[in-house]
């Protein structure tokens, strides 16, 4: 046996338990979030020490001489608790309607969990690994220049540099030094603000009261226990065809229920909030097994192996981007369409047009 293939085993064991114990730790902390269960002691005790730590920061950045003014119109997608709430469809809809209007708009985001470190265009064949799951997906789907960079600011200027009329930020609420013209807060709906504690006892970023500075607050999904004297715009993610993940064969949720019916289904969801992708497909008369992952999980083959062979495998999009080249058989992605009330998308467009005529 050569040398270079006797770690190979350990590395693996030691990849699973890896991602076991972040699937663990990320699950016992949203039961303590989310939950009615207490955060323990130590984790109220450190919620202070987050809280004096962040408004260090967040002073600093505020004053600062690093404060970036960038030279586009810079809107600032992002949210306020920890793991997803839907920004990215958000900031695909804001694309769609700008390119309405003839505004060319590009995006800037970091890649979170992306192996890379480099500043580059993403394009829709683009590895996900170097350049991180969502940027490939808004490459794929908004048809807009999207740049990554380990510095937001980096992939701004590199923006800068394209002749667009707006840059939108993936991400970047609590980043003072990088003031957004227009800011827009997403919540999920179904968890909203969770026990209302600060990192690491709650979920919470930063203070709940930040919602009252933002420009909008969308919510994916009603968010029933939202404050009463708080705006709130509805985003409703509307399930359609189902994507093959080798060929881009497409079929409707009723001729999938036909072509499977009395199978299995496994759903795969490497996303902030899985039980919202096995709800959104029993919506469509499809009942699945879930398989939850850890938000922005790199999924590999072997991730796959638990599944027996010729059932069928459902996954979001975003998770579709980073499984596309593994020769999954049966296996499809479903697109969601957004939906927002035309109130929002009025007040949008007239406060863009404004942002516009103001800086130029």
């Amino acid at each position: 046996m050569p040398a270079s293939t006797i770690p190979s085993l350990p590395s693996r064991v030691m990849l699973l338990t890896s991602t076991a114990m972040r699937a663990a730790t990320e699950n016992w902390l949203l039961r303590h979030w989310y939950g009615p269960h207490r955060p323990p002691w130590y984790l109220r005790m450190l919620e202070p020490v987050y809280s004096a730590v962040f408004q260090y920061v967040q002073k600093k950045g505020a004053t600062g001489t690093a404060r970036v003014q960038p030279g586009l119109p810079l809107i600032v997608v992002g949210n306020i608790t920890a793991g997803g709430s839907g920004k990215t469809p958000l900031v695909m809809h804001l694309c769609q309607l700008a390119a309405a209007m003839n505004i060319k708009v590009g995006i800037a985001t970091t890649g979170y969990g992306r192996q890379g470190k480099d500043t580059r265009l993403v394009h829709a064949d683009s590895d996900a690994v170097s350049c991180g799951d969502e940027p490939v997906l808004l490459a794929t789907r908004a048809g807009v220049p999207v740049v990554v960079a380990a510095r937001r600011v980096d992939a701004i200027r590199k923006l800068e540099e394209m002749a667009l009329d707006l840059v939108i930020s993936d991400d970047g609420l609590q980043q003072p030094d990088l003031p957004g013209d227009m800011e827009l807060c997403v919540v999920d709906g179904e968890r909203g603000l969770g026990n209302g504690r600060l990192l690491p006892a709650g979920p919470l970023r930063e203070p709940a009261a930040r919602l009252d500075q933002v420009d909008y607050v969308v919510t994916t999904g009603i968010w029933s226990g939202k404050p009463a004297n708080l705006a709130t715009f509805v985003m409703d993610l509307e399930a359609g065809s189902l994507y093959s993940l080798d060929d881009n064969t497409s079929i409707t949720a009723d001729q999938f229920r036909q072509k499977y019916n009395g199978m299995t289904v496994h759903a795969v969801a490497g996303i902030g909030n899985p039980q919202r992708f096995s709800k959104t497909l029993e919506k469509l008369g499809i009942t699945p097994v879930l398989h939850a992952f850890p938000d922005h999980h790199s999924f590999e083959r072997r991730d796959f192996e638990s599944i027996p062979e010729g059932q069928a495998i459902i996954m979001t999009e975003k998770d579709a981007v980073k499984c596309r080249t593994m020769g999954l058989a049966e296996a499809w992605y479903l697109p969601v369409a957004t939906r927002l009330p035309k109130s929002f998308e009025i007040a949008f467009r007239e406060h863009l047009v404004r942002l516009l005529e103001m800086t130029k």
